[in-house]
Parts: structure tokens; C-alpha cells; sequence
């Protein structure tokens, strides 16, 4: 019996440890990338002033930037997670964005062809099934996802839009969409009339 003792205590200790190895495992959820799916929409929430303040490097500016396309054409780098604005002479004015999660990137040359403000916002089914909790219809203001302002780019179901979750500017959260902070995509509006040339790139070109 003296004999058992020792083997028994580290039986019981290992049975411990294991058990307490247990209830520190993460959860799934917590185990995925904030970037990813468990960043979900929040309509209705209204973000304060200090949320929609952005780290520096997300704040629209003008920067050094080579490209061939005409001064006002939008370039979106995926990968990067920000838009230019073609200026002419190497220069862009860029801001910094919320691109489509993994599944939902896209790329292609296409246009603007309409722009909102305060857009209304209807969910695609295919929203509604990954998220049942959304409403079918939103009417636009603070709290709607599309933000303040929408660029409504043809032949397509996305749009270059505001925000109510500034936080996730910079991530790969969305469904296809690029978004940007109520304050930059005000900016923004302003800057781009109805047939803006707007190009998208997964990932920037090499030079």
C-alpha cells in the first residue's frame, strides 16, 4: 500500500492539471481573429466621439503614391486596407478602410454610379442568413451600418460607405463592402462625383 501512495498523488495530481488545462482552453470564439466573423454588424449603436477618432496612419492624407490612371480615380488596396485618390505627379490622397473578410474580397475595374446621404440600408439575404438578428430594413441616420454617406459602385451589390463601428477600420470584416469612418467618408463625398473610376486590387503592385 506504501507502495501506491506516490503513484496514486501523481495520478490524482495529473487528473488536476489536466482538469485545469480545461478551463483555460479559449473559446473558438475567442480564438478567432478579431479581423474575421466575430466582428458582426451592430445596428442601432451610435460610436462617441473618441471611438471615431482614428490611429494616425488610418487618417485621410496625402502621401506618395506612382500610378498611370487619371487625377480622381479610387484605388483600392485590399491587402493594404486602404483607398487612394489619384492626385497626379506620384501623389494620392489616402484613407484608410474596412475591407470584405476572407470569402468576400473582391477585384475588378468599375465605376461610381451613385451616391447617398444618410442611406437607407437593406441587408441581402445572404446577410440576414449569416446574422438573423438584423432588421430587414434600417432607415439611415448615427445608428445605421451604412454610415453617413454611400459611393455606389456599378455593377455590383457594394458600395464605399460610413460606419458605425470605426473600430474595425483597418480589419476584414465586411461582406464585400469597403468602409471608412462617418468624419473620412464625408471627405470623401465631397471629392467624388457620379462616375468616378474606381479600381480594385487584392494586393498592391509591384514597382
Amino acid at each position: 500500500m506504501s507502495r501506491l501512495g506516490p503513484v496514486l498523488r501523481s495520478y490524482l495530481l495529473l487528473c488536476l492539471s489536466l482538469a485545469a488545462s480545461v478551463f483555460t482552453v479559449p473559446t473558438f470564439a475567442q480564438m478567432r481573429p478579431a479581423s474575421q466573423e466575430s466582428v458582426l454588424d451592430q445596428p442601432g449603436h451610435v460610436p462617441t466621439d473618441d471611438e471615431e477618432e482614428l490611429p494616425a496612419m488610418y487618417q485621410h492624407q496625402m502621401v506618395f503614391f506612382r500610378s498611370n490612371e487619371a487625377p480622381g480615380t479610387i484605388i483600392v488596396h485590399t491587402s493594404e486596407r486602404f483607398l487612394y485618390v489619384v492626385q497626379g505627379n506620384n501623389r494620392a490622397l489616402r484613407y484608410g478602410i474596412g475591407v470584405g473578410r476572407d470569402g468576400f474580397q473582391w477585384s475588378g475595374l468599375k465605376r461610381i454610379v451613385r451616391k447617398a446621404e444618410w442611406p437607407d440600408w437593406t441587408p441581402p439575404e445572404e446577410m440576414i442568413a449569416r446574422q438573423p438578428y438584423l432588421p430587414r430594413f434600417m432607415a439611415g441616420g448615427p445608428g445605421n451600418p451604412m454610415g453617413a454617406r454611400a459611393l455606389y459602385i456599378g455593377g455590383t451589390v457594394y458600395r464605399i460607405h460610413g460606419t458605425n463601428q470605426p473600430e474595425t477600420i483597418g480589419s476584414a470584416v465586411s461582406s464585400g463592402c469597403f468602409r471608412l469612418t462617418n468624419k473620412e467618408i464625408m471627405d470623401l463625398y465631397e471629392r467624388v462625383p457620379v462616375g468616378t473610376k474606381v479600381i480594385v486590387r487584392q494586393s498592391p503592385e509591384v514597382s
